[in-house]
């Protein structure tokens, strides 16, 4: 009896799982699919399965749009930010978990305290100071801006991971003769790989998909990024759906290539700070 109600609540959830996978996946997977089919094949049946693989699509959004330079822009600049973003504030997050200073507390609650500011009431002091040091129009204008709003979200899970540590292993380095600086990269930075992809990965999409202050910092084709190029398709692509399926797939591909890739470190860090010592 035990086994026919296991059975069937196990098909229960195999049967829940699907459905939210399917929702999950199907407007992808229509883009998809929909980027090999021809103009008629879309608009005679928008859920039929293409009959060839019609590549003409791709190659039509690559050549008006300029997708590849604006690709290259969008991971230089994502790219870097993400890397800045896991060096800073993996180092801040270890001090503040583990050093002693007067007001420490308070600093993180400040630094921190970024998530809770709307990012439209930032544009204008951000556009000031990136005026300001001659950075508008730049690459290095947004790997800044963006560096500084992945902030919050990675010194909290940098210092909240540091603090799940054991105390023992920083002893254990102390003892062997390691220092401060020894201690954090020899000991703590790869016990820490699961936060700092997860960090890493926010940071990344973020940067990836931000919108507003790439449209606000750029106005040369050069430094546009790759989600200002949506904001083209309709007129772009008014009636060469084919070509816009195509250019959005080019578009949402590497960040589930980078999630693919860690998904493993985000789910160990999901559940890290759960468990101590």
């Amino acid at each position: 009896m035990k086994t026919k109600k296991y059975r069937g609540q196990k098909l229960l959830d195999y049967m829940v799982m699907a459905v939210v996978v399917l929702i999950s996946t199907f407007p992808f997977l229509w883009v998809l699919l929909s980027s090999f089919k021809t103009n008629n094949q879309i608009l005679s049946s928008s859920f039929s399965l293409p009959t060839s693989l019609y590549l003409d699509g791709y190659k039509i959004a690559m050549e008006k749009v300029d997708i590849f330079s604006r690709f290259l822009t969008s991971l230089t600049v994502a790219g870097i930010s993400t890397l800045l973003a896991v060096v800073i504030y993996s180092m801040a997050g270890y001090v503040l978990a583990r050093c002693r200073f007067r007001g420490k507390n308070v600093m993180f609650l400040l630094l921190i305290s970024s998530m809770l500011i709307p990012s439209n009431a930032m544009v204008q002091p951000v556009y000031f100071v990136v005026n300001k040091l001659g950075l508008y129009d730049t690459k290095a204008g947004l790997i800044l801006v963006y560096t500084g709003f992945g902030m919050a979200m990675s010194l909290f899970l940098m210092r909240n991971f540091f603090l799940s540590i054991p105390q023992e292993l920083e002893d254990a380095a102390c003892i062997d003769g390691a220092g401060f600086g020894r201690t954090f990269l020899h000991v703590m930075l790869p016990v820490s790989k699961s936060a700092m992809a997860s960090a890493a990965i926010l940071t990344f999409i973020f940067s990836w998909n931000e919108f507003m202050y790439a449209m606000l910092l750029t106005s040369s084709e050069k430094n546009r990024t790759l989600p200002l190029t949506i904001k083209y398709f309709t007129s772009a692509f008014s009636f060469n759906y084919s070509s816009m399926f195509a250019a959005l797939v080019l578009c949402i591909l590497p960040t589930l290539v980078v999630y693919v890739v860690l998904q493993e470190q985000i789910a160990e860090s999901m559940v890290a700070g759960s468990v101590k010592g």
